[in-house]
This record gives structure tokens, C-alpha cells and sequence, in this order.
């Protein structure tokens, strides 16, 4: 058995391994507001505040998932982060008054 208090992580990776963590919330919420312009056309919300939506929904389904099923990746996660992206973008564009 190996002793744990020897295994430690460095802040650097402890930075990388975060960013990693968030790096598909980060990615869906770059891309969602440009794919929603496409598909819906204008929104009445700014883009950054879209964004940061996008970055905050995304952060709070990958750790669910996280929490829920133990483990970092997997793809029902991804699934569900993906969903919710695009429920999201829907209702920021008002999609049930059009």
C-alpha cells in the first residue's frame, strides 16, 4: 500500500487539471452563442452575459456528474452538458414566444 501523504499535486497541475475539468463547459460556451445566432437569429441578450450563462450551466453539469456518477468523462455527462447548452441557448433566445 502506498503511503498517501507522499502523493501530492503541484499548484501548476492542480490548475491544469481544473481547466481540463472545465475545458468542455468553456468550449460549449464559446460556440453555443454563435451557433444560436445562426439558428435563431438575434438575441436580445448581449453575448457575453450568454457566454458566462453558458460557462456557469455547463460548470454546474459536469460536477452533477462528477458527484453523481464518481467518475471525471464520462459520455451520459457529456450528453446531458450538451442538452442543457442547448436548452439553454432556446430559452435566452425566448424560443417559446416564437
Amino acid at each position: 500500500m502506498q503511503d498517501l501523504t507522499r502523493i501530492a499535486m503541484t499548484f501548476a497541475q492542480a490548475v491544469f487539471h481544473l481547466f481540463g475539468f472545465i475545458l468542455p463547459a468553456l468550449a460549449m460556451a464559446a460556440l453555443m452563442p454563435l451557433a444560436g445566432r445562426w439558428v435563431m437569429g438575434r438575441s436580445a441578450m448581449p453575448w457575453p452575459r450568454r457566454v458566462l450563462w453558458h460557462l456557469l450551466v455547463g460548470t454546474g453539469v459536469l460536477l452533477a456528474g462528477l458527484v453523481l456518477q464518481g467518475q471525471d468523462g464520462q459520455m451520459s455527462t457529456y450528453a446531458v452538458l450538451v442538452g442543457m447548452a442547448g436548452t439553454l441557448e432556446w430559452a435566452l433566445h425566448r424560443g417559446w414566444r416564437r
